[in-house]
């Protein structure tokens, strides 16, 4: 017989120490779960005890291989994210699944309605345009990057068809340039569709995002490049007829501590080395090719893309630093394989000092 779940909140709800953490009212930090680093039954171990440390909720990573095989692991994000939605209670969303090449968008909507239903109030959709070592397995072609943000917008919109249309009781079809849905309908859906948010960086599709979803991903990047992206897509928002203000904007944030300075260097170089490669990674289509490159990789090459170091003050001031910029919700990834450590120290050294 299943266990009774413990009593649910809705994300955002400040709790006690022991419960998830919201810093000043405001920003919520969560927990990047790194499907491509650890074992699922793992995962989920250290998801549960970042909750417990007083981390808001999960950002789950979808892939179907790791970015080097030192990682080790690929498990299927919705088997995870519902593993993590019956044992904790914070918000939980992948980070992100693309619905254009692996699985067609209708099945994506499928996945995320079912995971809202089963857990209201907590689920979140978060897509991109897809990368080569994750979607290539089908032998498509792999077109270039606009035409993989085209396919993702038109996958969008099937998916929001898709919502509505179950929402309404009604079916839906769609003879799109890249997708065809025949007559159709989502069956079992949530009393409210699970909002969409999408990951980019860049400025034009940003502004899409903000006229077509309902927030924003993002990666840690410098302050002018973030506002400018921000401002696009508070740009598409308000040309919808949309408050950004009340959009959420979130970010993943990759970090490595260690109780030393050694330590945390060697787990970067070692674990992550992916961190530390300054040139774009979506059309590489094998670990063992992003291995190779990842021989190449030095300290130095981490060095404003990626703070390592032992110093919990230091970690401190780089998160508050993008909480000052106005972000929503702050997924963290310390890329090391010391996950309960991490999360023990920083639940009582970093979280509760960030002030908004």
């Amino acid at each position: 017989m299943r266990a009774a779940p413990r009593n649910r909140f809705m994300p955002g709800t400040v709790m006690g120490f022991r419960g998830p953490h919201k810093v000043a009212g405001m920003t919520q930090i969560g927990y990047s779960a790194m499907c491509e680093q650890f074992a699922p039954n793992e995962l989920l171990d250290y998801t549960v005890a970042a909750e417990q440390a007083g981390f808001s909720g999960a950002m789950v990573a979808d892939h179907f291989q790791p970015w080097v095989p030192q990682q080790g692991q690929a498990a299927y994000v919705w088997n995870v994210m519902t593993a993590i939605g019956e044992r904790t209670e914070g918000d939980v969303g992948p980070g992100v699944t693309c619905p254009s090449f692996r699985q067609h968008p209708a099945v994506i909507a499928q996945a995320s309605a079912t995971l809202e239903a089963m857990y209201p109030g907590r689920h979140w959709l978060g897509l991109g345009s897809g990368e080569a070592l994750n979607e290539h397995i089908l032998g498509q072609y792999w077109p270039q990057a606009p035409e993989r943000i085209a396919m993702m917008f038109e996958a969008i919109d099937i998916i929001r068809g898709l919502f509505d249309a179950g929402l309404k009781k009604k079916d839906v079809k769609y003879d799109g340039k890249y997708f065809k849905l025949e007559s159709t309908r989502l069956w079992t859906m949530p009393d409210a569709p699970p909002p969409i948010y999408v990951a980019t960086a860049g400025p034009i599709t940003a502004k899409k995002t903000g006229q077509f979803c309902d927030g924003i991903i993002t990666v840690g990047a410098n302050a002018e490049k973030i506002q400018k992206v921000f401002a696009k897509f508070a740009e598409g928002a308000r040309a919808a007829g949309k408050d950004p203000d009340e959009m959420p904007k979130l970010l993943q944030l990759h970090l490595s501590w260690a109780p030393t300075d050694e330590e945390a260097l060697a787990n970067a170089v070692t674990e992550w080395p992916n961190g530390g490669m300054k040139f774009p990674k979506q059309d590489i289509k094998s670990p063992l090719d992003f291995e190779q490159m990842a021989k190449l990789v030095r300290p130095e090459d981490f060095e404003g893309r990626m703070l390592i170091t032992s110093d919990v003050d230091k970690h401190r001031a780089e998160i508050q630093r993008y909480v000052d910029m106005g972000f929503d919700r702050i997924y963290l990834h310390n890329v090391g394989r010391n996950q309960h450590e991490w999360a023990k120290v920083f639940g009582e050294q970093v979280l509760p000092k960030l002030t908004h």
